[in-house]
């Protein structure tokens, strides 16, 4: 039996801090009136992960539910929620989103993002997609994924068509350290759409 990773997703308890991998892609978190409240918020690429996302963030002991933004795309949200001040805080400067300093990414996190906002690459790897309107958040993410073992290629946004920017995690043995730190795919998505212990190219 392989050796449990410390930072994989099955070495802790889930936690609250654990919804950082919501914001390391393309949620928003926003503070109501004074400040005393915020809500955090993801519009879901693929709709039909809302069950497992409600679920994941349920263990963590935030509630979420569903509804559509005007464009008809389904987006999970918190009420406003004073337990929510703090991860607002972390993760803007003054009203713009930024990477927390010396932030770490481990498996629960990285499970929590590639559960909102990651997918498959046709090309081999994993995708997961970053923020297109706080594109000061994605190098110091392509450093934590770096320091996390997972180094990966920053790929699309840049004003083309198509998908939002993404970070590429491709290769052998850093698709393998993935699959290690993200644990196996929550219930309600298929295995063909969560990251597998190999990739195309070499690594």
């Amino acid at each position: 039996m392989a050796q449990l990773s410390l930072f994989s997703a099955d070495a802790r308890a889930a936690l609250p801090t654990d919804l950082d991998g919501l914001l390391c892609g393309p949620a928003q978190i926003v503070r109501f009136g004074a400040g005393e409240t915020a809500r955090l918020s993801v519009v879901l690429a693929e709709p039909g992960r809302a069950p497992a996302l409600l679920a994941t963030c349920g263990a963590v002991g935030v509630e979420m539910e569903t509804a559509a933004t005007e464009d008809g795309r389904t987006v999970v949200r918190t009420a406003f929620r004073r337990d929510l001040v703090g991860l607002a805080r972390r993760w803007t400067h003054g009203a713009v989103k930024a990477v927390p300093a010396g932030f770490q990414l481990d498996g629960p996190v990285l499970r929590m993002w590639a559960l909102a906002a990651g997918r498959t690459d046709p090309r081999g790897g994993y995708l997961l997609e970053l923020d297109p309107r706080a594109p000061a958040t994605h190098l110091p993410l392509v450093a934590a994924a770096t320091r996390a073992g997972v180094a990966p290629a920053r790929v699309g946004g840049g004003g083309r068509p198509g998908r939002a920017p993404a970070l590429r995690i491709g290769g052998t043995r850093r698709v393998r350290r993935l699959v290690e730190l993200v644990g196996p795919p929550p219930a309600g998505v298929a295995p063909a759409d969560w990251p597998r212990g190999w990739g195309r190219d070499a690594g």
